[in-house]
Formats: structure tokens, C-alpha cells, sequence
């Protein structure tokens, strides 16, 4: 059974950085697609950065391209996302969720995913 445990939040002032943890265990397969989403209050989750394990393949919500990064430990033990130049608007509960197989950019719609773990808060003062 795949298990997924997001840390990292916590307060940070606008332009901060904050660094995303996601400890993975139990992987059947030894392709498999990770992302990163968040869930702001009254919206809808979303996706805000994943990549395939397979080919490598990184994808970004929009609004967080040139500021955030995905990164992944050779060991496939851990997930990271690099948050930088941080806004009020990126304040939100975050996930980590793990598909089995490559799904290419459909790893950013969590209907996709298969494997959720708690949330990590994030939160940006202005």
C-alpha cells in the first residue's frame, strides 16, 4: 500500500521560501506520477506541480512556474517542492498524491491520483 506523508509548512512572510516534504512508501511499481495540490478555503483543490517518474516530465499550475520546483531523491524516498518568491494567494492546505504508471500532464488534475497524504499548511502574510 503506497503511503505519502507531506511536511514542511508553516508562516511565512510574502517573498519567503518554504521547502514541501513528501516521504513516500510502498510503491508496487516502479513507474509512478507524484504532484503536489493545494486547497485553499472555499476553492477547489488544484495542481500545482508534478512530474513522472518514466521520462522525468515536470508540470506547473501557471501561476507558480518560475517559482516553485519539483524534485524528486534518487532513492524515489522523498518528493520535494521548492517554493519561493512567496504570495498571499499561495496560502493553502497542500498535498502530496501518487498515481502508479506515467500519466503524463494529467498528473496535475487529482482525479488522476490514486494515493493521497495528509496536509501540510502553508501559510504567506503579506
Amino acid at each position: 500500500e503506497v503511503q505519502l506523508q507531506a511536511s514542511g509548512g508553516g508562516l511565512v512572510q510574502a517573498g519567503g521560501s518554504l521547502r514541501l516534504s513528501c516521504a513516500s512508501s510502498g510503491f508496487a511499481f516502479p513507474d509512478y506520477a507524484i504532484g503536489w495540490f493545494r486547497q485553499a478555503p472555499g476553492k477547489e483543490r488544484e495542481g500545482v506541480s508534478c512530474f513522472n517518474s518514466a521520462d522525468g516530465s515536470t508540470y506547473y499550475l501557471e501561476s507558480v512556474k518560475d517559482r516553485f520546483t519539483i524534485s524528486s531523491d534518487n532513492a524515489r524516498s522523498t518528493v520535494y517542492l521548492q517554493m519561493d518568491s512567496l504570495k498571499p494567494d499561495d496560502t493553502a492546505v497542500y498535498y502530496c498524491a501518487a498515481s502508479d504508471g506515467t500519466i503524463g500532464s494529467s498528473c496535475l488534475n487529482r482525479l488522476w491520483l490514486d494515493y493521497w497524504g495528509h496536509g501540510t499548511q502553508v501559510t504567506v502574510s503579506s
